[in-house]
C-alpha cells in the first residue's frame, strides 16, 4: 500500500547530471512512486547561479544557501552532486545530522572521507549511498557490497573513465597524437574545460579506491592508489602496442596483496 506523505528530495547541484536527476523525478514520478511506495517530491534545489534558468524546475524551489536547504528537518533524501571536497562534506554530514539519508556521486569526496562519512551515517542510522560514483550507468558497488558479499574478490580490474578511454580510442584508430585527440574529445563534450582529473588518472584512482575498499573489507583512501596519467603517450607508443597484438589503455587495477 502506497503511502500518503511524499518522500522529499532535495538536490544539491543542477549542473549537467542534477538537472537530468530533476528530469527524471519529474517525468517518471508515477514510475518512481510504484516502485517506491510514496510519491516523490522535488523539496528543494540548491544552486550557485539562482537567475539561471531551469527548465522543468519550479523557480520557487530554487535557494543558494545549500545549509539551510539541508537542515530543514523534513527532507528525507539529499542527493549530492555538486563535487569535491567542500562544502559537499559538511553538506553531506549536515544532512545526515538533520535525518536525511544521502545520495551521492561524489568519488573524490567518497575515496577520501568516505569511511567517515559512513561513521557519521551509522550514528545517525541514515543510509549513504554512491551507486552513481562509480560507472554510474553500469550496476557495479551493489553487487560488490550485496551479491558478493559472501566471496572472496582477489582481483577488480576495468576501464572506470570514458574520457581517457574516448581520447586512447581515438588515437588507436586514427594514429591522432594526444593533444589532436584531447581537442576532439573537449570539442565533443567529452572532456571538461579542465581534463586535468581525467587525464592524469586523479578519476579513476579515486574509483579504485573505492572499488578496492568495498571488494577486500577494507579502508583504502585516495592517497593509498598508486596513479600514472597518460598526458605522455604517443602515437608511437601505439605503433609499439599494435607490433606486440596490444593496445594502450587506462585502468583502475584493485589486487588483494
Amino acid at each position: 500500500m502506497m503511502r500518503t506523505r511524499p518522500l522529499k528530495v532535495a538536490l544539491l547541484g543542477c549542473g549537467v547530471v542534477g538537472s537530468e536527476v530533476a528530469r527524471i523525478m519529474t517525468t517518471h514520478a508515477d514510475d518512481l512512486a510504484a516502485r517506491i511506495g510514496a510519491p516523490v517530491e522535488l523539496a528543494g534545489v540548491a544552486v550557485r547561479r539562482p537567475s539561471k534558468v531551469r527548465e522543468g524546475i519550479d523557480p520557487a524551489l530554487v535557494t543558494t544557501d545549500a545549509t539551510a536547504l539541508v537542515k530543514r528537518g523534513d527532507i528525507d533524501v539529499v542527493v549530492e552532486v555538486i563535487g569535491g571536497i567542500e562544502p559537499a562534506r559538511s553538506l553531506i554530514t549536515t544532512a545526515i545530522e538533520h535525518g536525511a539519508s544521502v545520495v551521492s556521486a561524489n568519488k573524490a569526496l567518497l575515496a577520501q572521507d568516505g569511511a567517515a562519512l559512513h561513521a557519521v551515517a551509522e550514528e545517525a542510522g541514515k543510509d549513504l549511498y554512491y551507486e552513481a560514483a562509480v560507472a554510474g550507468a553500469i550496476p557495479l558497488i551493489r553487487p560488490l557490497r550485496e551479491s558478493l558479499a559472501g566471496d572472496k574478490i582477489n582481483r577488480v580490474m576495468g576501464i572506470v573513465n570514458g574520457t581517457t578511454n574516448f581520447i586512447l580510442d581515438k588515437m588507436d584508430s586514427t594514429g591522432a597524437g594526444y593533444q589532436e585527440a584531447l581537442d576532439e574529445a573537449t570539442a565533443l563534450g567529452y572532456a571538461e574545460a579542465d581534463p586535468t582529473a581525467d587525464v592524469e588518472g586523479f578519476d579513476a584512482a579515486a574509483k579504485a579506491a573505492i572499488l578496492a575498499g568495498i571488494a577486500f573489507h577494507s579502508r583504502v583512501r585516495l592517497d593509498d592508489v598508486y596513479r600514472e596519467g597518460m598526458t605522455e603517450v604517443t602515437a608511437a607508443d601505439f605503433a609499439s602496442a599494435k607490433n606486440m597484438g596490444c593496445t594502450i589503455k587506462l585502468l583502475a587495477i584493485c589486487e588483494r596483496a
